[in-house]
């Protein structure tokens, strides 16, 4: 307190007007005396913090891009750490609830509609795989239409993988295991080597994920129509995607990859066509809804869910409901949509039967 503060409080101490007063400021300088004293004591126990300048009089300069780098960085990784702890405890509990109900027994299709179920009402958030540098992510806190699916697959693929091993440890579902069946999917070849290694169009999705066998493109099979795919809105429009912006000679390389699938064949059924094969569908098929944006093939992905009148629901993360939300059958979504103009249909394949089938492959080799 300065010496003038202190002439101030014997004045008010010596009148007798001014009880409340000098109770308050006895009470204030109380307060200022403990507070410096526990900071005292804290720079004490933790010398390292002396150094931080910024914690006392340093003020850096906000327009510095140094400092806005170093600032955006820490705020992401701060983000970023209280999602996986998040992602934790929403995976540790869905997992035992998965276990509990003996979802990881039935067919790898219903189980996904089981899990997928279970994610209804969590919020949709778009980009959360857009982290500097590329690394495979798993994040249940929020979701978009693609990593609703992909995190409802490899889940129910864990589950249908590990199903003898949880007879004897229920337990035995790991985080790290879902992980290793995200990046098996979510990268080309099932390995990820740097953001173009990423899955970035559903189309060559579909074909790297039917080459692994991961899933089935039943679309041809329910009468679909060749698909005249040509992509090239990532490399047109890179001022969208923070990686190409940090990386402009990685335009290049996604724009050889574009033309790659733009030579592959693909298939989709028209949306005059879909109420026809709705029978058909089958609880965890993946849904892939074809657009008519130029340079993109699909804008939306899901997964049916088959109720118990034989209706085709579409389970997706929705941008319009801000959540994962069961919705309308798949032909009725359809026909409120102006841009969609018919859908692929995936259908998930058990992967120890997988597994099987690539013996069997080898053997007759």
């Amino acid at each position: 307190m300065t010496f003038m503060g202190l002439q101030c409080y014997g004045i008010l101490v010596k009148s007798p007007n001014s009880t409340m007063l000098r109770k308050t400021l006895t009470y204030l300088i109380i307060f200022i005396i403990g507070s410096a004293s526990i900071s005292l004591a804290v720079l004490a126990l933790n010398p390292h913090l002396k150094s931080q300048k910024w914690l006392f009089n340093y003020k850096p300069d906000s327009t510095s891009s140094v400092y806005k780098m170093d600032s955006t960085a820490k705020n992401t990784i701060s983000k970023q750490a209280d999602k996986d702890i998040n992602t934790g405890y929403i995976f540790d509990h869905l997992v035992q609830e998965m276990i509990k109900r003996d979802y990881h027994t039935l067919p790898i299709g219903e189980c996904m509609g089981k899990v997928g179920s279970m994610m209804i009402g969590t919020r949709y958030v778009g980009g959360t795989l857009e982290l500097m540098p590329e690394r495979c992510i798993f994040d249940l806190t929020g979701l978009d239409c693609v990593t609703f699916f992909e995190n409802t697959l490899n889940i129910s693929r864990t589950a249908k993988i590990k199903q003898q091993e949880i007879l004897q440890n229920p337990n035995s579902i790991t985080f790290r295991d879902v992980l290793d069946q995200i990046e098996y999917t979510r990268y080309r070849g099932g390995n990820m080597d740097g953001y173009t290694s990423r899955l970035h169009y559903t189309s060559e999705w579909i074909i790297d994920n039917v080459k692994k066998g991961v899933v089935k493109d039943m679309t041809k099979e329910l009468g679909g129509k060749p698909f005249p795919v040509k992509v090239g809105f990532m490399s047109e429009n890179p001022q969208y995607y923070p990686q190409l912006v940090a990386e402009p000679t990685l335009v290049r390389k996604v724009q050889g990859i574009e033309n790659e699938i733009n030579t592959q064949k693909h298939w989709y059924i028209p949306n005059a066509f879909v109420k026809d094969i709705e029978s058909k569908l089958q609880t965890g098929d993946i849904i892939a809804i074809a657009t008519n944006k130029a340079g993109l093939d699909y804008s939306h992905t899901g997964i049916i869910i088959k109720n118990a009148k034989g209706m085709a629901l579409f389970l997706h993360a929705s941008s319009a409901k801000k959540r994962v939300y069961l919705d309308k059958r798949i032909s009725t979504y359809l026909s409120e949509s102006s841009t969609s103009i018919g859908i692929s249909v995936l259908r998930p394949q058990d992967p120890n039967q997988e597994s099987e089938e690539v013996i069997e492959d080898s053997e007759s080799e």
